[in-house]
């Protein structure tokens, strides 16, 4: 029987690099990891080294050819899925003139929030200019300065000197593919969060200039966008001796990391919904129509399938929210797992299920960088509601699985209202998702079946595999829901659900209760 084709996936997550070994079917063969560091700033800064990126991407990409046993003729394509909304201002050279601001940065959003101000207002958001950003890109920049534009404009106002001599603003994804191919370009979807670009005909997306005037920024530093299944060029000649390919390899230009899991979940129908649990989460589903939800940040974007649009929301802090907890509270890597070879995620399972549900009413608050859906704040902070004497480190690593839970249920309300369908079942992604307790809890709190998708770690990585695989012609985007394997699907215990039932009002009037308390600690 002939071999199928394997693509080399690459997904740049916030965390580091994993690569993998796919076929065009969708099957793992082998995979690696490269951490990569992040470094905080005061006032909302986020950044990244460029350099850490491709040092990462070289080291997982060569290990990961050495110890597969396939034959680097074998790799038909490379598909890089990367961080949504992480800017890179490059020079001509494609060389970066600063670190990357990625998705978490906020340092933009004095300069978004005088860009989109008018009268009347409506929540912060000027009503002329909602008019002018609406009809054409399905939304506008987000007032918590963390899209991409924001970034631009930052970098104008607060480095104008990196602005002068950038030649282009690249998303993370479009400068790795410029670092494997020496060509600039940028993906349809990749370019969303510069909330420039007309998207009301999904299968025709184009700058819209009268956009990029309102904006105040140069069209010339923007790259040319193209689909996300088309071909971008040869791997360069020295990359591919570094990892140990064939030079001849395609690089195709694939999408972002939202798209990307959607695609590597399974998704793909009309009204089809997936549970990404990395860093940060969402809530996504498939829609065949463009529409927008000012109030809760939920828009429909462009994907790499053909003419459908995706409902985009994403919360800040999820799976995040477990490394705040083991690595600044519970100093996880000598205290609760001193054996590195275990599996964290089973470990914190074994751990959490020693508390019932509810975590004895501790409610933990998920907003440790603010939050973007299903509200739009920068000033939201985290923390755990109602500990007492009896609080044990169990109940602080459940009451985190929960809080993040409770936080997609209530994004998952206005998600549902959005598509204005129930989403059930939904697939779930993500370093979340190898936690057989957190699928358990998300089905009770959601009171939705969750699939738990077969190496949920490599969606993105899969997803990307995809994109390439329809690129070449290997597959179509139809054909994916039947190539998806799903380990176990949990349903809504109903004992269960009477406690969450209980619980969720109280975490969303702690909300209710606290925002204006928020604002006054952490106001800009």
């Amino acid at each position: 029987m002939t071999q199928p084709p394997y693509i080399l996936a690459i997904d740049h997550g916030t965390s580091g690099i994993k690569a993998a070994i796919i076929s065009v079917y969708g099957e793992i063969r082998a995979f690696e990891f490269e951490p990569t560091p992040i470094y905080f700033f005061p006032g909302g800064g986020a950044e990244q080294n460029p350099d850490d990126w491709w040092n990462a991407l070289i080291a997982a990409t060569s290990r990961l050819i050495q110890k597969s046993g396939i034959n680097h003729k074998d790799i038909s394509a490379i598909a890089v899925s990367s961080t949504f909304s992480t800017t890179v201002a490059v020079d001509k050279n494609g060389s970066p003139l600063m670190n990357a601001l990625t998705w978490m940065d906020s340092r933009g959003a004095p300069y978004v929030k005088k860009l989109m101000k008018g009268f009347p207002s409506i929540d912060g958001y000027g009503l002329p200019m909602i008019l002018k950003w609406l009809p054409k890109t399905g939304g506008g920049p987000t007032l918590s300065g963390k899209d991409d534009i924001a970034h631009v404009l930052l970098i104008k106002n607060e480095f104008p000197h990196i602005y002068d001599n950038t030649y282009l603003f690249l998303p993370s994804k479009d400068y790795l593919n410029f670092r494997l191919t020496g060509r600039f370009a940028a993906s349809y979807d990749s370019m969303q969060l510069f909330w420039v670009s007309d998207i009301r005909d999904v299968n025709h997306v184009k700058y819209d200039d009268r956009l990029i005037q309102a904006a105040g920024i140069d069209r010339e530093k923007l790259p040319d966008m193209t689909a996300s299944t088309a071909k971008l060029g040869k791997l360069r000649p020295d990359v591919a001796q570094e990892i140990g390919i064939d030079p001849d390899t395609d690089v195709i230009v694939s999408s972002p990391d939202h798209q990307t899991a959607c695609i590597g979940s399974g998704a793909v129908a009309d009204y089809a919904g997936h549970i990404y649990i990395g860093t940060s989460s969402w809530v996504q589903a498939v829609v065949p129509f463009k529409k927008t939800d000012v109030f809760h940040s939920i828009a429909s974007f462009p994907t790499a399938v053909p003419g459908k649009y995706q409902s985009v929301n994403e919360q800040d802090m999820a799976g995040g929210c477990l490394d705040m907890l083991w690595q600044n509270l519970l100093f996880y890597q000598n205290v609760l797992n001193p054996n590195p070879q275990v599996d964290p995620y089973r470990h914190l399972d074994a751990i959490a299920k020693a508390v019932p549900p509810g975590s004895d009413d501790l409610i933990f608050l998920p907003w440790l960088n603010g939050e973007r859906t299903p509200v739009d704040d920068t000033s939201l902070r985290g923390g755990f509601y109602n500990m007492s004497k009896a609080t044990t480190q169990n109940h602080l690593i459940r009451s985190v699985l929960e809080g993040v839970s409770y936080n997609t249920k209530w994004s998952l309300t206005y998600v549902e209202r959005f598509v204005r369908k129930k989403l059930s079942p939904l697939n779930f992604v993500g370093g979340g998702a190898q936690s057989d307790l957190w699928c358990q809890i998300l089905a009770d709190i959601l009171d939705r079946d969750i699939r738990q998708v077969e190496y949920p770690m490599q969606a993105n990585a899969r997803g990307a595999a995809f994109i390439a695989a329809v690129g070449l012609g290997a597959i179509d985007f139809s054909d994916i829901p039947g190539l998806i394997r799903f380990r176990r699907t949990y349903k809504p215990q109903p004992e269960n659900r009477a406690v969450y039932d209980r619980l969720f009002p109280i975490f969303l009037k702690i909300y209710k209760k606290n925002r204006s308390i928020y604002r006054k600690l952490n106001a800009a």
